[in-house]
Formats: C-alpha cells, sequence, structure tokens
C-alpha cells in the first residue's frame, strides 16, 4: 500500500459516500487511477466494505458501556458464542492483561445494560466483570 492508496483511505474514512470522481480531483489523479485503485483495495480486503457511521445525535437514543471481562481457561469459545447472540453487545476484543475481553454494549435503557451486565456475569466461565458506562465522547478517530 503506497502514498496514493493511503490518501484514498483516508479521505474515504472522512466520507464513505465521496464519489471517484471528487476522489480524483481531490487527489489530482485521474478518475481511471482511483477507480483501478478502489478495485484493488477492494480484491485484497484492504477496503472491506463500505457502511454508515451514526452521528452523536443518532446514538443519543442508546446507553453505550464497556465491560472488562476475565474468563475460566479454555471457555472462549463457549462464552464468544453466547456473547454474539446477545444483540446488544456491538463489538467484542481479546485483549493481553488483567483480563480477557473487552466487550462494547449498546442498549436503549439502563435496565436493558442492567440485565445485560447480569446475563453476561451469569455466563459459564466467567470469571468476573467490570463496566465502565460511557458519559459523552471527546473524540472519535474510528474507522
Amino acid at each position: 500500500m503506497d502514498d496514493l492508496d493511503q490518501k484514498i483511505l483516508m479521505l474515504l474514512s472522512q466520507d464513505a459516500r465521496m464519489s471517484v470522481t471528487l476522489l480524483a480531483r481531490r487527489m489530482k489523479v485521474a478518475r481511471s487511477t482511483v477507480q483501478a485503485r478502489l478495485e484493488r483495495l477492494e480484491k485484497t480486503g484492504a477496503i472491506a466494505g463500505y457502511t454508515l457511521r451514526l452521528g452523536g445525535n443518532a446514538r443519543l437514543a442508546h446507553i453505550r458501556a464497556t465491560v472488562m471481562v476475565a474468563i475460566e481457561p479454555r471457555s472462549l469459545p463457549a462464552i464468544l458464542g453466547r456473547l454474539k447472540q446477545m444483540p446488544q453487545v456491538e463489538r467484542i476484543h481479546t485483549t493481553s492483561g488483567r483480563v480477557d475481553l473487552l466487550l462494547q454494549l449498546a442498549t436503549s435503557s439502563t435496565a436493558e445494560l442492567d440485565e445485560t451486565l447480569d446475563r453476561i456475569g451469569a455466563l459459564e466461565g466467567v470469571r468476573s466483570s467490570e463496566s465502565l458506562i460511557h458519559l459523552s465522547t471527546k473524540l472519535d478517530r474510528a474507522l
């Protein structure tokens, strides 16, 4: 991946709806060059897809929390299977350190969050969990 590919990814991360024509104009290269680069980035998996990222106003309806989970040895596959079935679980990351999993939850109410945290804590193989409720977002550079 060269500088041109990096610039395409940077511009699309700011606005995934940007047309190929506008990308080419902003990068000062031919439209066909951008089109070929995009096709290659998609084919190689550098671009996995194009998606919608909700703004703050649309996200206000959700209460988000990060949950740090410590699990028993060899229980990861079963726990992942159960967590993936919970619609409130948006993201699951494995980690190194004192916890094994980092979850991001989104619920419509504190009651739903409480119930979801209880369900996670009750999963067989979960040793402990600690939750942090997101109050406000000061910076979001996630792609």
